[in-house]
């Protein structure tokens, strides 16, 4: 039986495993679903790595956070986090500094701008997240959810 990631791939032989199969469609979906939330964030002129790291900064609070606490929280591993920062200050959406007690450490903090930034997107953020799953429904979102936990849990 052809299965429907092997007609979308246009694929005559069959996966070799079943979780190879399931673990492109996995990352087939990742990617479409990236594509469209990229879209989302083009009218803010944001990556979504750029989006992701401003979340995390909103998340810290007046507090804010090193540069490796955020690298650590990413979703995907940036290699360069200082970069990312680095642009993200030149717009005036972050900012840095050291503190007294310990120079060597450098905390990020979100800045207005930023968090005005942020309060834009959520709307279009939240209406593209119910666009591409949505349809699921709150029981199969759950049931997803834990599958997923669960195959990240697994060392993979």
């Amino acid at each position: 039986m052809v299965t429907k990631l092997q007609k979308e791939l246009k694929q005559t032989k069959p996966f070799t495993s079943l979780e190879e199969e399931v673990l492109l469609n996995l990352a087939r979906t990742a990617e479409h679903v990236s594509t469209h939330f990229a879209g989302v964030l083009k009218s803010a002129d944001l990556t979504p790595t750029q989006y992701n790291a401003l979340r995390i900064l909103r998340g810290a609070g007046e507090e804010g956070l090193t540069c490796g606490e955020i690298g650590g929280r990413m979703v995907t591993r940036e290699s360069d986090v200082t970069r990312l920062l680095d642009r993200l200050e030149k717009r005036g959406l972050i900012t840095r500094e050291r503190p007294e007690t310990n120079r060597r450490v450098v905390i990020t903090r979100i800045t207005d701008v930023g968090l005005g930034l942020l309060a834009e997107l959520d709307g279009p953020v939240q209406e593209a997240n119910r666009a591409a799953a949505g349809h699921l429904g709150r029981t199969r979102l759950k049931a997803l959810n834990e599958l997923l936990e669960e195959l990240r849990g697994n060392g993979a």
